[in-house]
């Protein structure tokens, strides 16, 4: 009976023996496995990446008015403490549908300069006329201190025949067939003012007709 017993304890060892350790070890290495790759797969940044791209597209202004950079000048005035630095920013904006406006900033840095330059150039909007196909009405001649720039209608087709500051203004005041020259001091400043001022000197068909006491259609 004694060599009975240790038979059946025989056996109970392998049963003992079948618990191995490698299933929890196997199921140790599971978890970081997974770990790695739900930090490559799961990466939560992607929807931002696009939505950054989006914030980087172009921004068109809220107004509807474009704008344009005409100059940027380092300006320096001399103190007792030495000379202090600023930036001085021309700004020319447009709606492209006949109303046209400048303006000058001044600052230590080109953003604030920029700000303010938009700014004062909303307070200082002019309207002009055009004619149906985008040219002026008749020749004229804009002045301004000692700018002087000839203004005349083109044949459609022609384009904006204009450099620097003036044709930063037909452009933006909405013109397609201009000529221009300038035949005096080509100071920018000036040079939009002119501008400005030749376009609103034009006279139409029916302020004539009306100055006239007569019908378009007579004229």
């Amino acid at each position: 009976m004694e060599n009975q017993e240790v038979k059946t304890t025989a056996p109970e060892q392998p049963k003992q023996e079948a618990v191995k350790p490698a299933a929890p070890v196997a199921a140790e290495a599971k978890p970081a496995d997974k770990k790695p790759e739900a930090k490559a797969e799961g990466k939560k940044p992607e929807g931002k990446d696009q939505k950054k791209t989006f914030v980087k597209k172009p921004r068109q202004p809220i107004d509807g008015f474009s704008e344009k950079v005409v100059a940027i000048k380092r300006i320096s005035k001399t103190t007792k403490g030495g000379r202090n630095m600023r930036f001085s920013v021309l700004v020319v904006i447009g709606d492209k549908k006949g109303t046209v406006g400048f303006g000058m900033g001044k600052s230590a840095e080109i953003p604030n300069a920029m700000k303010k330059a938009n700014k004062n150039a909303r307070n200082n909007i002019a309207k002009v006329t055009m004619n149906k196909k985008g040219t002026l009405y008749h020749e004229v001649i804009g002045k301004s201190c000692a700018a002087k720039v000839l203004l005349k209608p083109a044949p459609e087709g022609t384009g904006i025949v204009a450099g620097g500051a003036i044709r930063a203004v037909i452009e933006l005041a909405g013109f397609k067939d201009v000529y221009t020259k300038n035949l005096g001091k080509n100071t920018a400043v000036n040079m939009i003012r002119a501008t400005i001022n030749g376009l609103k000197a034009q006279k139409t068909p029916s302020y004539i007709a009306q100055m006239r006491d007569k019908k378009v259609s007579e004229l």
